[in-house]
Formats: C-alpha cells, sequence, structure tokens
C-alpha cells in the first residue's frame, strides 16, 4: 500500500529534489519502498478523498460508520528516510495491534544534524501555520462531509512543539477557530515542549484543550537526548518527555512513565530501531504499538488499559512482554 503525507520541504530547481528548507504544501501518494518525491504530488482534492475512503474503508468496497487518521509530526534531525522508516512502522505495529486507520506523516523540512537544532526549531515555527491551513483544517472538512472520521495526532520530539505552536497559530483563523472543529486524541512521544507547558493554567496549551479530547504523554526518564536538549537552552525548564507532567497538568492530559518498561528492554532485541534509542524505541516497539491503538480507540479508562499500571499513584507501562491481544479491547470490524 503507498504511503500518503503532506510534504513542506522546498523543492531544488536544479535537482528537482526535496531540500531542507521550508516550502509550499505538498500531497504525496508515496509508492511502497521508495522515498518522497516531487513526481509522487497528487492533486489535494484526490489525495484527500483516498485518505478519507482509505480510513474508512470505503476504498476496499467496506461501508463504514467513520475511521480513524494519525497524523505524525516527526522531530529535528530526521531524514527522509528515517521519516518513511517510521512512518512504515507505525502503520505496521498499529495494524498488528488490531487498529484499522491509517497512518499520514506530515514531513516539515529539518536537517539531518544535530547542530542544526536551533534552525530546525525556527522552521517548526513556521511550519505550524502550515499544520493547521493545509493539513488539519483540510483533514477535517473531507473527513465530515459524508462521514465521521477521527483525526488523531502523534508528535514525536519537536514534533509536541510543533503540535502545541500549530493549536497557537488557529486563533489567526477567525472561521476555523469558532468553527466546531476538533482533535480527536494527541499523543507525544519524547515531547520536546516543557512539562509546565502542558499545566491546566498555561496560556500556550490553551487552544490545544480546547479542541482536543485528550492528550497523553509518554514519559522516559532515560532519554538522554532531552538531556542535551536542555543543556542547549542553557538550563532551560525541564521536558515533558523526560520528567512527565507536574501536579498542576490540564485534566485532559495524562502521564504514562514509560521508564521501568524502557530500562528492561535489550535494543538488540528490537528488530526495528530508528535514531537513538532512548529518545525513539517507542516506534518499533508493540508494546507501545498496542497501548497507543487502545489510546487512539478510546474506548476504555485511560487508567485501566492492560498495558498500564498504576504504581504509587503513577500511571506506567507494564514492565514485560507484550498483553495477549484480544480483538474485544479495540473496536469491532466496522
Amino acid at each position: 500500500m503507498p504511503q500518503y503525507l503532506i510534504s513542506m520541504r522546498a523543492i531544488d530547481r536544479k535537482t528537482r529534489r526535496f531540500i531542507a528548507e521550508p516550502g509550499e504544501a505538498l500531497y504525496l501518494e508515496v509508492p511502497d519502498g521508495q522515498l518522497p518525491d516531487p513526481s509522487h504530488k497528487l492533486p489535494t482534492a484526490r489525495w484527500l478523498t483516498r485518505v478519507r475512503d482509505l480510513a474508512d474503508g470505503q476504498a476496499d468496497g467496506v461501508m463504514s460508520d467513520g475511521g480513524d487518521i494519525l497524523v505524525f509530526i516527526h522531530g529535528y534531525n530526521n531524514s527522509p528516510a528515517e521519516i518513511m522508516q517510521r512512518h512504515r512502522l507505525l502503520q505496521l505495529q498499529l495494524s498488528a495491534a488490531g487498529w484499522q486507520g491509517i497512518v499520514l506523516s506530515f514531513d516539515w523540512p529539518c536537517e539531518n544534524q544535530l547542530l542544526n537544532y536551533w534552525e530546525d526549531r525556527s522552521d517548526a515555527v513556521a511550519t505550524a501555520k502550515v499544520l493547521i491551513e493545509d493539513g488539519l483544517r483540510l483533514l477535517g472538512e473531507v473527513a465530515g462531509r459524508e462521514c465521521q472520521t477521527n483525526i488523531h495526532l502523534l508528535g514525536h520530539s519537536t514534533g509536541a512543539f510543533v503540535i502545541m505552536k500549530a493549536f497557537e497559530k488557529a486563533t489567526d483563523y477567525r472561521e476555523l477557530y469558532q468553527s466546531n472543529w476538533r482533535i480527536g486524541q494527541v499523543a507525544f512521544i519524547g515531547g520536546d515542549v516543557s512539562a509546565a507547558s502542558l499545566d491546566a493554567d498555561s496560556a500556550w496549551s490553551r487552544n490545544l484543550f480546547e479542541r482536543i479530547m485528550r492528550l497523553t504523554n509518554y514519559q522516559n526518564a532515560y532519554d538522554m537526548v532531552l538531556g542535551v536538549s536542555n543543556a542547549k537552552r542553557l538550563g532551560a525548564a525541564p521536558r515533558a518527555g523526560r520528567v512527565g507532567l507536574s501536579s498542576r497538568a490540564h485534566a485532559k492530559a495524562i502521564n504514562v512513565d514509560c521508564s521501568d518498561y524502557f530500562r528492561n528492554l535489550d535494543p538488540d532485541k528490537q528488530q526495528d530501531k530508528v535514531g537513538w534509542w532512548p529518545h525513539s524505541w517507542h516506534i518499533g516497539n508493540p508494546v507501545f504499538a498496542l497501548d497507543l491503538a487502545m489510546t487512539l480507540e478510546g474506548r476504555y479508562d485511560r487508567h485501566y488499559l492492560p498495558t498500564r499500571e498504576q504504581v504509587n499513584g503513577e500511571l506506567r507501562l507494564k514492565p514485560g512482554e507484550r498483553p495477549k491481544f484480544e480483538r474485544k479491547w479495540l473496536k469491532r470490524d466496522r
């Protein structure tokens, strides 16, 4: 099956290849096994219809009362090859966990170099506007015309920052902001935003929490990349992906501490690894995939998923093997 992306990368005039600079939004249908290329562009309306039909099962001739789309927003220092590998792993493992939706990627320009952190973050700010205007707004419109397709977001690292910036920018679009558009589930992995930014009294996240059903923050205290990220900020606020949420977190936000689970993992036994292991272990891990799948479905109380446990009042991902999957945990065939 081809993969579907919204690319924000500019195109080099000579090579006609994508480069790590912001450009106009292009809607891509990438053949399986290939990397994104400008030649994969589809007309916007056709791309949106194909995505909706795949999410709802209509592409296979199956009538549905609604489907699910997960928009994946990657972090900085990601090459196109890494982005596509993560995209494909997410789709593969979520499907294996019983989730019936489709993964999209929102590919914003970033260099494949550590020293480009601040330039990439500046590009992320510029990209946030496009995520709202040319991404979530259009997806929401086409999803609501003939069916009730649920739109969800997954932000990795700086991708969490892009999501929060996008909702901040949403107020610039009065017609959109005054409408009843909504996002279902939002999840952060290795979230490169401050823990305090997700507090109930945070002005920055107010627009986000007004428009979503729930936010799940997956925390890993052993995330060394976010430690480096803190050093780059000369001691700025600790990041949610490493320290978790504060005691003042918004009621729609929940923290899942994955530290004990991660500590017991053997990276040599995880066949599919992309990027820095402590920061990116989630994608390719079947227990995380099952937990995320059930989170996206939203059928059960977030405190009682079979992949989680309560320890000293905190919610943690259970150490050990993936629980035996039972299809009743997720939606039955639509």
